[in-house]
């Protein structure tokens, strides 16, 4: 659980960029080997714009920011506490040929307001992050 009061996933997506040539060029402007390594083309390829990492890291950001404000105002027994019980609740042994729903943990994450794709078209999603 991240400590920041952070409202927006930030643009850039931390430790997983690697270095660009930018950033490791030597005197003469090409890629120093050397000291950096071999070149990383697919993190190169992946460095395109920021919007989708922003999209991917939103429910992340906004999960952490009521768990940060849940500590700040209650204490860390709270986050400790809803973390636990998602926890306790997405563990749903289940035969796997049958379709499931988990309304409970609907109810912990705040999701059971909102409409989604699964909703509609009865497919779970194969994601589901319990922090």
């Amino acid at each position: 659980m991240d400590s920041t009061l952070r409202i927006v996933p930030s643009t850039q997506p931390g430790s997983s960029k690697g270095a660009s040539v930018r950033d490791t060029a030597n005197s003469l402007g090409t890629h120093d080997t050397l000291r950096y390594g071999q070149r990383n083309l697919e993190s190169e390829a992946k460095a395109g714009g920021g919007l989708q990492h922003r999209l991917d890291g939103w429910e992340e950001t906004q999960d952490n920011l009521k768990l940060t404000l849940q500590r700040n105002m209650y204490g860390i027994h709270a986050p400790v506490r809803l973390l636990m019980e998602r926890k306790i609740v997405g563990f749903n042994p289940h035969m796997p040929a049958l379709p499931t729903s988990n309304l409970s943990l609907d109810i912990l994450m705040g999701r059971d307001e909102t409409l989604d794709v699964a909703d509609f078209f009865g497919g779970m999603i194969a994601k589901q992050s319990f922090r």
